[in-house]
């Protein structure tokens, strides 16, 4: 695929199937990306001291990783999801599929359970010394917050599925190419104008 000398400032619009799946993938692929660097925050918060630990951003970290993480699994339209399969082609040693399932079901209690995620609670009745009522008593069980070990081996799953993801998109993109480069000038200029923003970080120095 030729590539431009100097980025372009505007483009044409494609909504063909081959280019709606590109999009697809580019969005798989963000979502993989930030499960990654969610994890990678998740690691430095963990190895704070018992007492200096954020509880609110752990578990904010955590339920946004696994529902991006769940969210690249969804089939759609175009059907460019990620599958079981593919998990297990990756280099990620153990029992992934398993793993994988895993994550499934804790993303759905955090998100769609119907019950606190973080703390179970109770409610008693306490009593007098002549066993009448006495008052209510609500008394609740922490559940403990996701450790390391799960953290590190969810990072490490995101960033294999993101270099495979990487190779479909790049496979795709050419796929796309090519029909494009079949279209007239006119064909191309009939399409809706798009604007592209230039990141100055990626600009040639002067």
């Amino acid at each position: 695929m030729t590539q431009p000398t100097t980025a372009p400032s505007s483009a044409r619009l494609l909504a063909t199937p081959g280019a709606l799946g590109l999009a697809d993938l580019v969005g798989i692929f963000d979502d993989l990306q930030f499960a990654l660097k969610c994890c990678e925050r998740l690691v430095a918060e963990l190895e704070r001291p018992p007492g200096r630990l954020d509880a609110v951003l752990v578990e904010s970290l955590w339920v946004s990783a696994l529902n991006s993480y769940a969210r690249c699994f969804r089939t759609g339209d175009r059907g460019m999801g990620l599958t079981v399969e593919d998990v297990k082609a990756t280099e990620v040693p153990g029992e992934v599929a398993e793993w994988h399932e895993l994550l499934g079901r804790i993303r759905d209690f955090a998100i769609d359970g119907a019950t606190n995620p973080r703390e179970d609670y109770s409610v008693g009745v306490s009593q007098s010394e002549s066993g009448q009522a006495a008052g209510i008593v609500i008394t609740s069980a922490v559940r403990p917050l996701v450790d390391d070990v799960t953290v590190r081996q969810t990072g490490r799953l995101a960033f294999e599925l993101s270099r495979l993801v990487d190779e479909r998109i790049k496979e795709q993109q050419q796929k796309v190419f090519t029909a494009a480069e079949r279209m007239t000038p006119e064909q191309l200029t009939a399409l809706p104008a798009i604007e592209v923003a230039v990141d100055p970080a990626a600009a040639p120095s002067q």
